[in-house]
């Protein structure tokens, strides 16, 4: 099943997302057939971005590396659960960027999902830098490194995001996308239920070349899932 995931980042108060929760809902009506739906708001509107009738799940934006204790700021991976998220995401590239976040951390936060019992969507992908160097192959493996001890029976997404393609306008071709996905696929070769999802200035207007992009399951979505309109539009490719 094809996943499409909302990342919010920092915007929306809880009025905002129950808005786009009702609009959505009438955006979709009963569903979308084989399409998953997955909504990652700011903590704080987790609650008013779900839905009662189960159209649409919910993602954690980032997750602790400890399961709980004296962590200011923090927010465990058994407290997304228990705010009703089935996803969190781990390793975005605006964490690894701003936050310092690297492989051991994220191999933390990892443990932390699958010990909550929630599936992680762990975020890979190169700068504008790396590509130019042609080192896109080997940042990928880099970053995936970090799921080395996560259990490969359990279900993981995966979301390669370049992040010179991240907010500035700027996709990946189709070519460019699935050629990674299928590298991502390659290296873990070994997983029975991974989806690839491809993240970076999708639109509704080129949702559905990049869909049709070798082995891409889906899409992680920042500004253009902020309209619950265009949310469901790329959805619908």
């Amino acid at each position: 099943m094809k996943l499409f995931v909302a990342n919010w980042k920092m915007h929306k108060t809880r009025a905002d997302a129950r808005a786009f929760a009702e609009e959505l809902g009438r955006e979709i009506g009963a569903g979308l057939g084989d399409a998953e739906l997955a909504i990652a708001p700011p903590f704080t509107a987790l609650a008013e971005a779900g839905d009662p009738s189960g159209r649409w799940s919910l993602a954690g934006q980032n997750v602790a590396a400890e399961p709980d204790g004296a962590f200011t700021g923090e927010v465990s991976a058994t407290m997304l659960v228990d705010a009703g998220c089935r996803y969190a995401i781990v390793g975005h590239s605006e964490r690894r960027r701003l936050f310092a976040e690297d492989g051991p951390i994220l191999s933390r936060k990892l443990a932390r999902c699958r010990e909550a019992g929630l599936t992680p969507i762990y975020c890979v992908g190169e700068t504008a830098e790396e590509r130019d160097a042609g080192l896109t192959a080997v940042t990928l493996v880099r970053q995936l490194d970090a799921l080395d001890g996560d259990p490969a029976a359990l279900p993981l997404v995966v979301a390669y995001e370049p992040v010179w393609a991240i907010g500035t306008g700027r996709s990946a071709t189709a070519e460019d996308s699935g050629n990674a996905c299928v590298h991502i696929a390659e290296i873990l070769s070994d997983r029975r239920a991974l989806r690839i999802l491809y993240g970076g200035s999708v639109t509704p207007a080129n949702a559905s070349d990049l869909l049709a992009a070798r082995r891409t399951d889906g899409f992680l979505i920042g500004g253009a899932s902020l309209s619950a309109v265009s949310f469901a539009a790329i959805a619908r490719a």
